[in-house]
């Protein structure tokens, strides 16, 4: 028994073994796959190409870009004072609203109230000095006439005419320094008042809104500055300033008075409008670019300096124009084309284009007028000709296989 096993398990192995030999020697003889593709494109070009198209559009299409930046403050004005002093009160605070002129801050002025009242002091003095100066010139002068009188009557010698004039001489230049004592003495006085005046700190900007908002306060009430240190920021939100760079490509597409389209992430889906304002004659060495501003209407200030932006501008815009999806396009043999499709939608042509401006997913194609529709998707398995099948329609080989 054991011997008819064995021999059973020896068979069953060479047949396995013959199976295997005569498997291989038929894969070594069977002729090879052809390598011509003729016969198989000549099936194709036959077969209709299953395809998705989309209608050629005539009308409007535009040039955009989108440039991101942050908004500044339309203009600002730091209110400084021009003496040195205690800060004694500060009237506003931030988000506090501005008037032109308003006063924002008041300085201690218990010392130059004293150097006003010393410089009219000395006024005074200077003005009672004059006086006296002037008396005394009067006396000088008539002494002078009478010693005139007497040197013609010949009672008087030259030499005591000569002593009088000069006293008299010496008097109208004493009269005229005390003249001058007055005019110092009143430019002191109008000195003391003006320091005095600026311990009243005005927020006295030029130009621009009559009201704004204080963006920054730097001190508090009780601190002692130095002249010109910073104690408020005031800005101007309304209208507000965009600030973005540009590359070389578009800075000769830019144009003062260019519209724009605005949003920003505080505010998602809402749009707001402005224009450029200024752009920068140069460019920065280091990223190449040049400075653009916008200028934005801001009506109920919610756009805030520090907000980051992305504005969008119209470079060019072309009427009348031939447009198909982005998608239409191919390339065959570096060129670029499309295939459009005939009127009956059982074939295309392949039509080479000129690429004009895009916009989003829509192409404008220059120098051609197209009408129909493009091969959205199949390009690949389509040539010059070739028989398609669109989704949604009657199959032309189908219904004739059904006829038959």
């Amino acid at each position: 028994m054991a011997n008819t096993a064995t021999k059973k398990s020896t068979v069953f192995v060479l047949f396995v073994f013959v199976c295997l030999l005569a498997g291989g020697v038929f894969m070594l003889l069977r002729p090879a796959p052809s390598t011509d593709h003729r016969g198989t494109a000549q099936e194709r070009g036959k077969q209709a190409v299953p395809v998705e198209v989309m209608p050629i559009e005539q009308g409007t299409i535009t040039l955009k870009r989108i440039f991101s930046g942050a908004l500044e403050a339309g203009a600002e004005f730091v209110v400084a004072p021009k003496v040195a002093g205690r800060v004694e009160r500060l009237s506003v605070d931030i988000s506090d609203r501005v008037e032109r002129n308003q006063v924002v801050a008041q300085l201690d002025n218990a010392e130059y109230v004293q150097e006003l009242a010393q410089a009219r002091a000395n006024l005074a003095v200077a003005r009672a000095n004059l006086i006296e100066a002037r008396n005394a010139l009067g006396i000088a002068t008539r002494e002078l006439e009478r010693f005139r009188t007497l040197q013609q009557r010949g009672v008087a010698s030259e030499s005591q005419f000569d002593t009088v004039k000069a006293e008299q001489l010496a008097k109208e230049a004493e009269l005229e320094v005390a003249r001058a004592e007055v005019l110092r003495a009143e430019a002191a006085v109008e000195t003391a008042r003006i320091r005095l005046g600026y311990t009243e700190i005005t927020a006295g900007w030029s130009g621009g809104e009559e009201r704004r908002v204080v963006s920054e306060r730097y001190v508090d009430e009780g601190e002692t500055v130095s002249a010109n240190t910073a104690l408020l920021r005031i800005v101007e939100l309304d209208p507000i300033t965009g600030v973005v760079f540009v590359a070389e490509r578009d800075y000769a597409r830019l144009k003062p008075g260019q519209q724009i389209a605005l949003v920003t992430d505080a505010f998602p889906g809402e749009q707001f409008n402005g224009r450029i304002e200024r752009i920068a004659p140069v460019f920065k060495q280091a990223t190449r670019q040049a400075r653009v501003e916008l200028k934005i209407d801001n009506p109920g200030e919610r756009l805030k300096p520090g907000m980051f932006i992305r504005a969008t501008v119209v470079l060019e815009r072309r009427d009348r124009s031939v447009i198909i999806p982005e998608q239409a396009l191919v390339k065959r043999s570096d060129r670029t084309g499309i295939f459009v499709v005939s009127e009956d939608g059982r074939s295309v042509r392949w039509q080479e284009v000129e690429v004009g401006i895009q916009d989003g997913e829509r192409v404008q194609i220059n120098n051609l007028r197209l009408t129909g529709r493009v091969v959205t998707l199949g390009q690949q398995l389509l040539e010059d000709g070739s028989a398609i099948f669109i989704p949604g329609t009657a199959d032309p080989a189908r219904a004739e296989g059904a006829a038959l």
